[in-house]
């Protein structure tokens, strides 16, 4: 379950990632030319908060999904902060629903990760 947790929380913040660069962009590209199309380009309620989200989250689904494998709980922990993080930030979308969603199994799967493995001599 650990190793899993790792993979899903490693490949949700990849995807989170990638929501985060577009939103960032997005945010910066209406300041720069939003006076110049305003109807087309329509900048969002609180910048600052989509900016540092699109930085905190993906990196809290990285960072749990890293941490999974050894702490699981901290792991898993982190995880469903970036789940809770895109969420709050990007709302549920045809694009935010995958990181979303291998983030909180990630999460999930750490967080159920009992005690850690023990390795075992096949010899």
């Amino acid at each position: 379950m650990r190793n899993a947790a790792t993979v899903l929380g490693i490949l949700g913040g990849c995807l989170a990632l990638i929501v985060g660069f577009f939103s960032f962009g997005y945010t910066e590209a209406v300041d720069r030319w939003g006076e110049h199309l305003p109807e087309v380009l329509r900048q969002v309620d609180n910048v600052g908060f989509i900016r540092t989200m699109a930085v905190v989250a993906p990196l809290l689904g990285i960072a749990g999904g890293a941490m999974a494998r050894y702490r699981a709980l901290w792991g898993g922990v982190l995880m469903l902060a970036s789940t809770a993080g895109v969420y709050w930030a990007f709302g549920f979308s045809v694009f935010t629903v995958f990181p979303m969603a291998f983030c909180a199994l990630g999460g999930i799967l750490a967080i159920a990760a009992g005690r850690p493995d023990e390795p075992k001599s096949h010899f």
